[in-house]
């Protein structure tokens, strides 16, 4: 199972030297993988949760493929209506070309309302919209000649029936975001459901967690919070679960976070070397 790290692409203390130092250190700490969000429009209720400044995806994932040389490049996760189905492949089979076959396209069909409106998006069409990009971005990359997709993994997000069904017909993976351990348990069997229905293997499971460390274990607590010995506790469940992939995301919704990114990066270093060891005693799976 390979970790993977959500950087802040936003906030009062985002930069570009800042986000080059959070694609470093996480490279450098082995984590595999590097994911960002997408939001094109600040409005209101995105700026609630994810302030100005905001770096686009595939421009920060670009350059951030110049300033590491082995990690994986992501989004968690693009926002499918946003964009022309046809843009959205080539700026993906591109990145991926450029970057020697490392990035992995993450995709949902977005919540905030204002900004769908900013974009002249109808908001109620969105789960239609994003079913019917995705089968028209798989189209093209089917023009490996053009194209050249080289097979980018597709992770669709989602907790709806919609979206697990989503992930069935579309998916490489299904990547549930922050969630509590029993909602897990009781979704997963789901997904297989809605394979077996339709007569397709279910796809992986890559789910994006918290990661926020505390010195006492929580209470009711989601999966990837508490004590540094909870979190690697839950990722070895999400190993026995069939996770092939999990990324931490340590940005807990305080935008001030952004400005002080060395306590995020102990903690990551901190899991890193819990989970290395733990692999160690306990051997592959």
């Amino acid at each position: 199972m390979r970790l993977g790290v959500n950087i802040p692409n936003f906030g009062p203390g985002t930069d570009p030297g800042v986000v080059r130092a959070w694609a470093q250190t996480s490279e450098g700490l082995g984590y595999d993988l590097l994911m960002v969000s997408d939001h094109l429009v600040i409005t209101d209720d995105v700026a609630g949760q994810y302030p100005a400044p905001f770096y686009e995806p595939f421009t920060t994932l670009a350059w951030l493929a110049g300033a590491t040389s082995r990690v994986r490049l992501g989004t968690t996760v693009l926002i499918v209506p946003y964009r022309h189905p046809l843009v959205t492949a080539r700026m993906a089979a591109n990145l991926a070309d450029l970057s020697g076959g490392r990035f992995v396209l993450g995709v949902g069909v977005g919540w905030a309302r204002a900004e769908f409106a900013a974009l002249g998006v109808p908001f109620e069409r969105r789960g239609a919209l994003t079913d019917e990009y995705l089968g028209v971005i798989r189209a093209a990359w089917a023009d490996e000649g053009d194209y050249r997709a080289g097979g980018v993994p597709v992770w669709v997000g989602g907790t709806s029936d919609a979206a697990l069904r989503r992930a069935v017909r579309f998916g490489d993976a299904w990547h549930p975001l922050r969630f509590r351990p029993a909602w897990l348990r009781e979704t997963l069997p789901k997904l297989r459901e809605h394979a077996e229905a339709a007569g397709k293997p279910a796809p992986a499971f890559a789910p994006r967690i918290l990661l926020r460390i505390t010195g006492e274990p929580p209470a009711d607590r989601r999966m990837g919070e508490g004590t540094v010995e909870q979190v690697v506790g839950d990722l070895a469940e999400l190993r026995s679960m069939g996770a092939a992939d999990v990324v931490l995301d340590p940005f807990s919704g305080d935008p001030e976070e952004t400005r002080r990114p060395s306590a995020a990066w102990r903690a990551l270093a901190a899991v890193a070397d819990a989970w290395t060891q733990l692999s160690r005693e306990r051997g592959p799976r």
